[in-house]
């Protein structure tokens, strides 16, 4: 399961769009918290609802992002948030756009590009931090007792101390497979993918949604960094409408598509993942791989037994599955194909696995 982590400073927006990501009703504001929320998000997939239309099953069971939201205090207490979520796939920073005297900025304004910037920064010097105190340690231990794993270590750390204090992100780095595998027992925070979510007024959708996202992208350019813009206020609230009201609500705001949809759109391009599918009476199912995923690979997702056991995968793409309508209409008119272990799975495959038990 993709994993992020929604950060930023207080009064921001984070707790409504942790909400509207997750469904979930009673969040207290995160600016009287202390402890993290964690939720589930179902991705939104159009097409898995075309295979469900279909085959009619049973169940329908969407892929999901496990969502975590921090207690946003600002400052050193930020920071100290921001370390339980290490283990994050990627960061989600919600920044804001909105106007509201009602709910006073931390910084004494608003200000979107600022508060990118600062959180940036702060993610930097957390890593910071850490890479210098590991250095300490290693150097300790090399006057002990040489060894050339540490002294790999050492070099790698000592390349990322050098462009963190020269205010790099991580993920801006360009390291050989070896390197990029002894740093990731670390989690540094400013080498994970980064998600700006600008949250905006209602008064500037539909048209600041994507102007709003490139000022942010030009600002964080050198960062490595996306933006993409919501109105978590307003998109909280056509959620919580049944779906023709829901419709007709975005039509007027011109909405085309929804907050939570650009986010996970945004979330999947950043990280490079894509979606497969598995199809039955019982179920179908929507699957996440990072791009390039092997077929044995994307089996060890659904089961460890069927990667274990592979024999071979049953393909048939999305839109051969939607021209004949059944998998058993796909192999009588040859759109099924059969393939191994190092095939390549792409993006809208269908999938049945043989395997040996």
């Amino acid at each position: 399961m993709l994993r992020a982590a929604l950060i930023g400073f207080p009064s921001v927006g984070k707790t409504t769009l942790f909400q509207l990501m997750t469904s979930s009703a009673d969040v207290r504001d995160g600016s009287w918290r202390t402890e993290a929320h964690v939720g589930v998000a179902r991705v939104p997939e159009p097409r898995l609802d075309r295979l469900v239309e279909l085959v009619q099953p049973k169940k329908r069971v969407p892929a999901t992002v496990e969502l975590a939201e921090m207690a946003g205090h600002g400052g050193t207490r930020s920071l100290l948030d921001i370390a339980a979520f290490r283990d994050a796939d990627a960061l989600l920073h919600v920044v804001r756009w909105f106007r509201d005297e009602r709910v006073p900025h931390a910084s004494g304004n608003v200000d979107s590009e600022r508060d990118a910037r600062t959180m940036e920064e702060e993610l930097i010097l957390a890593d910071l931090g850490v890479a210098e105190r590991r250095l300490e340690r290693l150097d300790q231990d090399l006057k002990k007792r040489p060894d050339d794993g540490l002294r790999a270590e050492q070099a790698v750390l000592t390349e990322c101390q050098a462009a963190l204090e020269a205010g790099t992100p991580l993920r801006r780095l360009s390291l050989d497979a070896p390197a990029a595998k002894r740093l990731l027992g670390f989690q540094f925070l400013s080498a994970k993918p980064l998600l700006v979510v600008n949250n905006l007024d209602e008064d500037d959708l539909p048209d600041g949604l994507a102007g709003a996202a490139s000022a942010l992208e030009t600002v964080l350019a050198d960062a490595g960094a996306q933006a993409v813009g919501v109105c978590a206020k307003i998109e909280l609230e056509i959620a919580q409408l049944d779906e023709e009201a829901a419709s007709a609500f975005s039509a007027d705001l011109g909405l085309a598509e929804s907050g939570l949809d650009r986010i996970i759109r945004a979330s999947y391009e950043l990280l490079g993942y894509i979606s497969f599918f598995t199809v039955g009476e019982q179920e179908c199912r929507a699957w996440t791989v990072p791009r390039g995923t092997v077929a044995q690979d994307a089996a060890g997702e659904i089961h460890t037994d069927l990667s274990r056991g592979f024999i071979r995968a049953e393909v048939v793409p999305f839109t051969d599955f939607i021209e004949h309508g059944s998998l058993a209409a796909c192999r009588e008119h040859g759109r099924m194909r059969l393939e191994g272990k190092d095939y390549v799975v792409r993006d809208g495959d269908i999938i049945t696995y043989r395997f040996a038990t």
